[in-house]
């Protein structure tokens, strides 16, 4: 059942009606075993840190950092904030000393809560250029304090200020007093395209979000949910939210890396994810097929084939699918899709919601085949997530976004921009108001800069308009749907399309190094390092035989015609990717502006 409370009072709502079930969970690195928080436990950790909050004098509405992974006190210390009315701003845990400081600076924050070393290491560093920061708070008592430091403490000495409860009164007070367009969280967007503006959430558009949600999903306390995304991420934030207010169980994976790992210790129900994910489990049953004897490549593909005809074709649209193929897929169901699940840790599945970019169709296709119930979905940070999804007792199709959630109004502008307004969409980008006053019309719609269509009843993304590039010949070229189209390939990992003012398109291309290395020793083609291999014009003209293929269905201006292998992936580091992983046009053009140059030489 639902748990409508709002957020500053969920999470002691629930203790009451779960007690001792498990309400979070975390991977104890050092025992390699899991942890389990219990709601009580989880409800106790939250009020000692909202007394602890006031004991440091945390005024109405102010607001608090959380600088960290994804961390069981993360969470704890989010929601202590919901009940002291205070606002908690999420930074990326790979966020350089350059955008917290921005964010410290745009926010005034005082008090920063910092997770590992890193995180210590980069808030530390910023003290003196911080007038407003008083206070880190560290998560991980392994952290190596600087000799210098007077002013950090530990997560333990931080909850002893709340021992006995000493503000009890207050809390309740502030928890009593909260307004519907309170602040909870800003976001700061991950700037593709300029600088970082933070996005104002209040109680009014989670409550709108997780209602909306809940009536097109299937979600229920049995479930045990992956947190592998960020919960900086308004994606995991928003979904995580909804999951606790219907009694599930969070298991937070702490490093990303691992997640292969800790899906099959903690055999999920659900997981949010980006496409990216699932194109690398496309890529690596890819590789398992290619490697695997005649018979088996033989039942996995007619596996698939089959899942695909029964999940996409029948079951999808509401189909009833023939005798013959439901006893084929029911076979294949209980062997080879079983035990590909299982290799996965996927057994248990339920749904799995992916949404945060275009999902390239062979990609969807393929979850679908596997009888993994794929969710697509399209939403912003503006928009507390989820605009449309894919309903669970409607019909879908491969490639749309699903269907609009009740309580958001849609339509179409020039370009065919989609349009918003609703109780979910931000009213307001925190403490910009000329950048605001431009991302609405006098209407009050919300502009999103994406540009769609509707067809029965499901929305389909085009392009981002943003993002369309022009060549010199006067032809727009959306790069998004040629990245798509290539990096499913397994010898492709990322793709950069160059275009805008250029007379044809071209590509920077990072390769699967160790697949491209596999393939240069199978073709005796010497090399002695990655640069080396980069540039063999045997490499190039293979990799550029594969992307030809790919992109066959693509008008002929619109076709890559040179590429050029880079040795190195793109970097956070180099300004070149955002925290959510998208790549930053404009520092990759800067940055490799003599390989692009190059590849336009007649």
């Amino acid at each position: 059942m639902l748990n409508t409370a709002p957020l500053s009072e969920l999470i002691h709502s629930q203790a009451k009606v779960y007690g001792e079930k498990t309400a979070l969970s975390y991977r104890d690195y050092t025992t390699g075993t899991w942890k389990n928080i219990s709601w009580k436990q989880f409800s106790h950790t939250v009020a000692l840190a909202a007394n602890a909050l006031v004991h440091l004098g945390v005024r109405v509405q102010e607001n608090i950092a959380v600088f960290t992974q994804n961390k069981p006190e993360g969470v704890c210390v989010d929601f202590a904030a919901y009940g002291a009315r205070v606002v908690s701003i999420p930074f990326y845990a790979t966020s350089s000393e350059a955008q917290i400081q921005y964010m410290i600076h745009d926010a005034d924050i005082r008090f920063v809560f910092v997770g590992e070393q890193y995180q210590y290491d980069t808030a530390f560093r910023v003290l003196k250029l911080c007038p407003t920061l008083e206070k880190l708070i560290i998560f991980d008592p392994a952290v190596v304090r600087n000799e210098q430091d007077n002013i950090s403490i530990y997560f333990d000495e931080f909850l002893r200020l709340g021992e006995g409860f000493p503000y009890d009164n207050e809390v309740a007070a502030r928890a009593r007093s909260i307004e519907p367009d309170d602040l909870v969280n800003i976001l700061y967007t991950s700037g593709t395209t300029g600088v970082s503006k933070g996005v104002t959430l209040t109680y009014r558009m989670y409550a709108a979000a997780i209602q909306a949600n809940d009536k097109v999903m299937d979600l229920s306390e049995k479930d045990v949910i992956m947190c592998f995304l960020p919960f900086t991420h308004v994606f995991e934030r928003a979904w995580s939210y909804w999951c606790l207010s219907r009694g599930c169980q969070l298991a937070i994976n702490l490093r990303p890396q691992d997640i292969q790992m800790t899906l099959r210790e903690v055999h999920p129900t659900c997981m949010a994810a980006v496409p990216r994910f699932w194109e690398k489990v496309y890529s690596g049953v890819q590789q398992k097929i290619a490697e695997s004897s005649a018979l088996q490549q033989k039942l996995m593909l007619d596996a698939i084939a089959v899942g695909k005809r029964y999940n996409v074709d029948y079951k999808m649209k509401g189909l009833e699918p023939p005798l013959q193929l439901k006893l084929r897929y029911i076979f294949y169901e209980k062997t080879v899709i079983a035990l590909l699940k299982k290799t996965l840790g996927l057994e248990n599945a339920n749904f799995f919601p992916t949404a945060g970019s275009f999902i390239p169709p062979v990609i969807e296709e393929f979850v679908h085949a596997c009888g993994i119930r794929m969710t697509a979905g399209y939403g912003m940070t503006e928009t507390t997530a989820t605009v449309s999804c894919d309903w669970h007792h409607s019909t879908s199709s491969i490639g749309s976004v699903g269907r609009v959630l009740d309580g958001i109004e849609i339509k179409f502008g020039e370009q065919n921009e989609i349009l918003l307004r609703g109780d979910t969409i931000t009213k307001e980008y925190y403490r910009k108001a000329e950048i605001t006053a431009q991302a609405y019309d006098e209407e009050g719609w919300f502009h999103t800069g994406d540009c769609g269509y509707l067809k029965d009843g499901e929305l389909y993304l085009t392009d981002r308009i943003k993002d369309l590039f022009k060549t010199s010949n006067g032809k727009y070229i959306s790069p998004q749907a040629l990245e798509a189209k290539f990096v499913v390939d397994r010898y492709i990992d990322e793709v950069a399309i160059i275009a805008d003012e250029r007379k044809f398109v071209s590509a920077l291309v990072i390769p699967d190094y160790a697949l491209l290395e596999q393939w240069a020793k199978e073709n005796a083609i010497a090399f002695e390092n990655r640069e080396q291999l980069c540039q063999n014009p045997l490499v190039v003209q293979m990799l550029m035989g594969r992307i030809e293929t790919l992109q066959q269905e693509f008008a002929h201006y619109e076709q890559v015609k040179r590429i050029t292998l880079l040795p190195h992936p793109f970097s956070m580091e180099r300004g070149e990717l955002t925290n959510t992983l998208k790549i930053k046009r404009p520092a990759i053009a800067k940055n490799y502006s003599a390989e692009i140059e190059e590849m336009y030489k007649e």
